[in-house]
């Protein structure tokens, strides 16, 4: 079978940076060659022409959000990609999308999963978000489409550092999207080997947070200026979400669980990812997925001494935690 190829789709709200880091990450591997698909909304493109010439290929996707009305537009490009490499016309390594700053990436992430000529020709290996510093803020009150580029959101780079100090913006970043780390994109040249190495979407134990994801912090958030109430934040809706039992989990149960579960949230569940431990199955069950679309397989056998637990991390919108955590706790086997 015929090696996937890589896929990163870098993001962020306008204004963040992207095309600058694209430009970096071109200079930073001048061995590798990258097919870059670059979005913008409107009739005449500009960012193409400010790409580094060392790209092999750059389609530029216009009068359109990639996540809506150009989608079937970016099907087609990529199989055209497809074609001139398997011709010998093209010849690259990856593939790296840069969408436009009022993308949703949602759509773009389940189109490699939906299209069967992308699915078997295609690895999407990360989303990288970036976050403006100097603006975040009030992107985050005022725009839905700024909270979801973090909750997809396998690296998160904060851009304009020099310029202003993050303060709380991390602590909120975190509540929304606590299993990607945070970079400083002034200390982003150490990091490209892991960033081009994510397997976010591989069916692997990467990209679980810490035990204890961090929360909104409420003092982080900006006042109304009439009546010092916390001001309405897109982000508000959406977190991660932490499930855990303890031992292992009968799979019947817990099968019947992720069918209920994307049944009635789908439409809410950004991504999702889980390590189960099965009773009665000595590896690890490793699954994720973005809203109805999941994939499972066994993993890398528990250890002798490890303590078998079982853990899914949820990001999505309005979730009822409570009744999540119990539903899953109740699938724990005997």
């Amino acid at each position: 079978m015929t090696d996937l190829i890589p896929v990163t789709l870098l993001t962020g709200f306008l204004g963040a940076g992207k095309t600058t880091l694209l430009n970096r990450l071109l200079a930073a591997n001048p061995g590798v060659r990258f097919a870059i698909v670059e979005n913008e909304f409107g009739t005449v493109g500009i960012d193409g022409a400010l790409i580094a010439p060392q790209a092999t290929a750059i389609v530029e996707l216009s009068n359109g959000c990639i996540c809506c009305s150009v989608r079937g537009e970016l099907a087609t490009s990529l199989a055209d990609l497809l074609s001139k490499r398997d011709t010998g016309e093209l010849a690259f390594d990856r593939l790296l999308i840069e969408t436009t700053g009022l993308a949703d990436p949602g759509p773009v992430v389940q189109t490699f999963f939906w299209e069967e000529e992308l699915r078997h020709r295609f690895q999407l290996d990360a989303v990288i978000t970036l976050v403006d510093v100097c603006h975040a803020t009030g992107q985050l009150d005022r725009e839905r489409v700024a909270a979801a580029q973090i909750a997809y959101a396998d690296w998160i780079i904060l851009t304009k550092t020099d310029l202003a100090t993050p303060d709380a913006l991390p602590t909120r970043l975190a509540a929304i999207n606590a299993r990607a780390p945070q970079l400083d994109v002034r200390e982003l040249d150490q990091h490209w080997p892991a960033l081009l190495a994510t397997g976010g979407f591989a069916l692997n134990e990467k990209g679980l947070p810490p035990a204890n994801p961090f929360r909104h912090n409420s003092a982080a958030r900006p006042l109304n200026a009439l009546g010092g109430k916390p001001a309405r934040s897109w982000d508000d809706a959406i977190e991660t979400v932490l499930l855990e039992a303890p031992g292992s989990v009968d799979m019947a149960a817990v099968s019947a669980f992720v069918d209920q579960l994307v049944e009635q949230h789908a439409h809410d569940l950004l991504r999702y990812k889980g390590i189960l431990s099965i009773a009665g199955e000595n590896k690890r069950l490793v699954f994720q997925g973005v809203h109805r679309i999941a994939g499972f397989d066994y993993g890398r056998p528990w250890e002798s001494d490890a303590e078998r637990k079982s853990r899914i991390v949820l990001i999505g919108r309005d979730l009822p935690q409570d009744s999540l955590r119990a539903g899953f706790a109740a699938c724990a086997g005997t």
